[in-house]
């Protein structure tokens, strides 16, 4: 027996031909349920119908219908409804678009609370750009998911209303409730029958539920059906309307009033549509006729007069910071990282990549969509580096000069709050305000109905290929509307593996991330940029509908290798987990050692790292956030990197063989590299032999030379940006999107 789908897409078309094509496919793109699409075509006079052919025979999931004449959406969808298999019926416009993940969350809420229909956010996007994407649903709806009972739905799908009409949205319906119902669509209905139709399963006993994440893309362009009140098309809805009354006054008398107030609003939407009418035959008498009937439909002369202006104005949607045209050649970023700078690995590979595409003749640009990576800090300063992006933007930040500032009150309370924990520390004043909070990982928060607002509004207008700084951020692709881009993703490290490296001993300060998970996510773009091999093989042998493009962290060597002050070492690092506990391993088990040998041996440690250590040891200087490491590498005679934890490229060991630096490492900081660096530094994995190998190291001076040349050669030969990113801006150069 045939297994049955999920979901049975409806897809009522009419000279739909030029967005059919993409419509078809994001319904076929829906992840983790089986759909089928049911096209039925109205009669189309363009080349919709051999679109829709093709579609058919490319995948035995499409299923193509034509009616015998052009009779309007309703017959078309009852048609649709009529050969569905699927357990669920979800409309589809022609012209519109769907999130990947759309119909499985849905399902999912529904199954939760036992609703019978279920819709979500409309995303609207206008298809000429003349103004820009935004959300459909006001705060009061999008808060959190809440039922809409007949009342409330009543109450607001008023037409011309001044909030937005819930009959506008496109829900998923159980098909077994239709069929119990016999409930179907009113053909006589142009416009509206979406809304007719939920209205009377509503009377039917339909438990309606709304899940306000935007996943519904609707677009609206000249042909839109849904934008055009014909007096026939307003006559129809009122004809509707004495129907749906009775069946009010018969099955809840409670909502009539309700009901009414619905009615005036579309007695005054008629009035209009004929006064518009009259005013475009010049027709005086008849508009003056109309509107000493229907005075309320004047009212409504301020939406054409809204627009109108607004259209002299640009739409009132100035960008938060003005940005150049972006050419035809670029390359989209997307990041919820914090990054001023080249001052943790993460940023400064983020950067060496938007370089790599720079130096290769394309355009980079940075979208930051959430405030979140301000933390508790509500200003930074661009670091010079940043200049490699044509354009940044963050959500709820504005940039002046060398600073960015934040202008979300959020961050700006944040702030205040961890300001006044430390205040009370320090007075020794305990409670609950005096705990201090770690801003969260911003770059895998959850996210939010404006961070996927805004990567609409400014990402749809740059071109080209779009990057995802982590896995976390290839949630925000399908929000960029262009279903043809070619997509990747930043891997940086493997996350799924930190999870299992940390265990009990100790929490990761990032996220945790299973490896089912973790592969579905990197699964989701056309390509994974991985930064060593080992990681590169994963993507390899895990997804393969994925290309692995091996691009490690480009090397900028100096001149010549040093070997350095032998009492110096030299520890950099941000302020992370593995650095920390890395850190912390060394200065309790493995420093005592060295110190007890080599009285005068000195550690500086450069990085945010040194925030998190409470107890430092003699002989160690905590140096913070340093401009130019240069001068520290120089002096240093060994780099030490004791990572216990972890995964990536340890971004820190390329720079330090790029200074031409002996290194005392552990296996972990060899991860993925171990062929290429495992004969140029010294590896140990226990606080004895690392002690012994910086000690060994420290008295011999023509060894640190000997391993300081060996690795300036390697990162010369192995991880020069020539080597490092050939692979990468060979897939950003083949055929345009």
């Amino acid at each position: 027996m045939t297994k049955l789908p999920m979901i049975s897409f409806a897809v009522a078309n009419f000279n739909g031909g030029a967005f059919l094509a993409d419509a078809i496919n994001s319904a076929l793109g829906q992840r983790d349920v089986d759909v089928e699409v049911l096209i039925v075509d109205d009669r189309s006079t363009d080349d919709s119908w051999p679109i829709a052919r093709r579609l058919a025979a490319a995948d035995s999931r499409v299923r193509i219908f034509r009616l015998d004449r052009n009779s309007g959406p309703a017959r078309a969808r009852n048609r649709a409804l009529r050969e569905a298999h699927g357990e669920w019926l979800a409309i589809l416009d022609s012209d519109d678009l769907i999130h990947p993940d759309r119909s499985r969350r849905l399902i999912d809420e529904a199954a939760r609370c036992e609703a019978t229909m279920i819709a979500d956010d409309l995303l609207l996007f206008d298809q000429d750009d003349l103004q820009p994407p935004k959300l459909f649903l006001e705060r009061r709806n999008a808060r959190a998911p809440r039922w809409i009972d007949l009342a409330s739905y009543l109450d607001q799908t008023l037409m011309f209303g001044r909030h937005p009409n819930l009959g506008f949205l496109k829900p998923m319906i159980r098909r077994d409730f239709l069929q119990s119902t016999n409930v179907t669509y009113d053909e006589s209905l142009q416009i509206a029958e979406d809304d007719d139709l939920v209205l009377r399963l509503l009377l039917a006993g339909g438990r309606y539920r709304l899940l306000p994440r935007p996943m519904y893309f609707y677009r609206k362009h000249g042909r839109s059906i849904s934008h055009r009140l014909s007096s026939i098309n307003a006559d129809r809805m009122m004809a509707a309307a004495e129907r749906q009354r009775a069946a009010i006054i018969a099955v809840a008398p409670h909502a009539v009033s309700a009901f009414d107030k619905r009615v005036r609003a579309l007695r005054a939407a008629r009035g209009f549509s004929h006064l518009i009418d009259a005013l475009k035959r010049r027709d005086a008498a008849a508009a003056l006729r109309v509107a000493s009937r229907t005075p309320s439909s004047l009212l409504l002369l301020r939406q054409p007069l809204a627009a109108a202006v607004a259209r002299l104005i640009g739409g009132g949607a100035a960008a938060e910071v003005p940005a150049p045209t972006p050419r035809k050649d670029a390359v989209l970023f997307i990041s919820r990282q914090r990054i001023v700078g080249a001052t943790n690995g993460s940023s400064a590979y983020l950067i060496a990549i938007a370089r790599a595409a720079r130096d290769a003749g394309f355009e980079p640009h940075l979208l930051q969509p959430s405030p979140g990576l301000f933390g508790r800090t509500p200003f930074f300063r661009i670091r010079p580096e940043m200049a490699v992006f044509a354009s940044h933007r963050i959500r709820g930040g504005r940039r002046f000069g060398d600073w960015m500032i934040a202008t979300d009150p959020a961050v700006t309370l944040a702030a205040a709050r961890g300001m006044l924990a430390r205040l009370l520390r320090k007075a020794r004043i305990g409670g609950p305000l005096s705990i201090d909070r770690k801003a969260p990982y911003a770059a895998a928060a959850p996210w939010q109905r404006d961070d996927f607002a805004f990567v609409s509004r400014y990402g749809r207008e740059i071109p080209g290929p779009a990057i995802a700084d982590y896995v976390f951020q290839s949630e925000a692709l399908p929000y960029l509307l262009t279903p043809d881009r070619r997509t990747a993703t930043l891997m940086h490290d493997l996350f799924s593996a930190r999870t299992s490296q940390f265990g009990d001993a100790a929490a990761d300060s990032v996220t945790a991330l299973d490896e089912a998970s973790e592969i579905e996510l990197l699964g989701r773009t056309d390509a994974v940029l991985a930064i060593q091999q080992q990681e590169a093989a994963f993507v390899r042998d895990h997804v393969p509908k994925a290309r692995a493009i091996l691009a490690p962290m480009a090397a900028d060597p100096v001149a010549n290798a040093t070997a350095g002050n032998a009492n110096e070492l030299l520890f950099v690092g941000s302020n992370t987990a593995p650095n920390i506990h890395g850190l912390m391993w060394f200065n309790t088990e493995v420093w005592p050692i060295i110190r007890a040998a080599r009285p005068d041996a000195c550690l500086k440690v450069a990085g945010r790292v040194a925030e998190a250590i409470n107890q430092v040891p003699g002989g160690v200087e905590m140096l913070g956030m340093v401009d130019d490491l240069r001068p520290l590498y120089e002096s240093a005679g060994i780099v030490i990197s004791p990572l216990l934890q972890g995964s990536g490229l340890k971004i820190k060991l390329v720079e330090a063989i790029a200074m031409g630096k002996a290194c005392v490492v552990t296996g972990v900081t060899l991860q993925g590299v171990e062929e290429d660096l495992g004969s140029v530094v010294e590896r140990a994995d226990d606080p004895q032999r690392f002690a012994a190998a910086v000690i060994a190291l420290q008295g011999d001076e023509q060894r640190r030379q000997h391993l300081a040349d060996a690795a300036l050669t390697t990162a010369r030969r192995q991880f020069g940006p020539t080597a490092a990113y050939a692979e990468f801006t060979e897939w950003l150069s083949a055929a345009p999107n």
